[in-house]
């Protein structure tokens, strides 16, 4: 049996501290008891077969007419795991982009217009975005926010530093972000004393979990992605970053971790069967990650479900460096999705992902 142990109640200073206990420093808090992962074969093999419907979707629009600029921010879903949701925000006289998208982390705030059915802003009601400087020389944002960001429950804490590390690099000028309230640094957050004497990075996770056989001190992160469907049925995919043995080559530790699938108590659906095999990744001469599976559930010709496919471009890009991505099913020299998209043919990942219509 499958068991993962779900971290999300560990102290939000013992999480954001990953990157250094992984190297021998630092101690974690406590965490909660592992739980069971039972996938049915059967039952995921028929849900994955249903999943779309040609479209990427449960029968709906694959994707919102965006009216606005696409933003890409981190929202919380109704399970309240991150996910990453594109907005058409408007052009806002003196704010930029950046900005923008930081202040449509804010519950209840003035952007939540634009956010789709069965997500929600992280950030504490009332926080004020006072100003977001980006220092393009060193990749960093500095955000400075009013009183109000300090005013929000212990147990939030940590979501609250990824969906703003998550959020503001997606820019491609940020890969570092600081924090400020009414001006002053912080050197930890207000609530649960997370450290802030490093910039927040990807490289702290998102939706952290430890994985079968990893513990908290010896163990390397890896980040996939999985599918959930929104309340009006939109599929949409959500990074999950667990932590693994050390030592292992990270993209295929990925993969195997796309394969086992996710917990039960995080309204993620499994997006390959407990059958399925990784048989190879190959690095080509151009940079192209060729990802070989082996699933008999596919007859030669049958359109492969999107979010199996994307669920594995989008889990190489994270772990490798953004490259494109072939896919190799059974052997067979042509895999399409139910997209129409030909995945054995190179591809990127999205500019874009989950593009939710309101």
């Amino acid at each position: 049996m499958t068991k993962l142990n779900k971290i999300r109640g560990i102290s939000a200073a013992g999480l954001l501290a990953v990157p250094v206990i992984l190297s021998g420093c630092g101690l974690f808090g406590t965490h909660s008891a592992s739980e069971d992962i039972d996938a049915p074969p059967k039952a995921v093999e028929e849900q994955m077969l249903n999943m779309s419907d040609g479209t990427g979707t449960t029968g709906a629009k694959a994707k919102a007419e965006l009216t606005g600029t696409p933003t890409t921010v981190y929202l919380a879903d109704g399970n309240g795991m991150l996910a990453p949701v594109t907005l058409g925000l408007p052009e806002v006289k003196d704010k930029t982009s950046v900005q923008l998208s930081v202040e449509t982390l804010v519950s209840g705030g003035a952007y939540s217009k634009y956010i789709p059915e069965g997500f929600t802003g992280v950030l504490p009601a009332g926080t004020e975005v006072k100003k977001v400087t980006v220092d393009k020389d060193n990749k960093l944002a500095v955000v400075e926010f009013n009183s109000a960001f300090t005013k929000y429950k212990a147990p939030d804490e940590r979501k609250i530093l990824e969906s703003l590390a998550w959020t503001l690099t997606g820019n491609a000028d940020v890969q570092k972000v600081q924090l400020w309230v009414d001006g002053k640094k912080l050197s930890e957050m207000p609530v649960g004393g997370t450290p802030l004497d490093q910039p927040l990075s990807r490289s702290m996770g998102i939706n952290l979990e430890v994985g079968q056989g990893a513990t908290l001190t010896n163990s390397s992160p890896v980040t996939v992605y999985f599918s959930a469907a929104s309340p009006a049925g939109i599929q949409y995919y959500v990074p999950v970053t667990r932590l693994v043995k050390p030592g292992q080559d990270a993209l295929q530790s990925a993969l195997a971790e796309l394969i086992r699938g996710p917990q039960e108590t995080d309204g993620l659906e499994q997006v390959m069967t407990d059958e399925t095999q990784l048989q190879s990744v190959k690095k080509e001469k151009d940079g192209t990650v060729t990802v070989s599976l082996k699933e008999d559930m596919f007859a030669e010709g049958d359109a492969v479900p999107t979010e199996m496919l994307q669920s594995v471009v989008l889990t190489v890009a994270e772990n490798a460096g953004n490259p494109k991505v072939k896919i190799e099913l059974n052997g067979e020299s042509k895999v399409v999705g139910t997209d129409n998209l030909d995945y054995s043919q190179p591809v990127t990942r999205p500019d874009y992902i989950n593009e939710i219509p309101l």
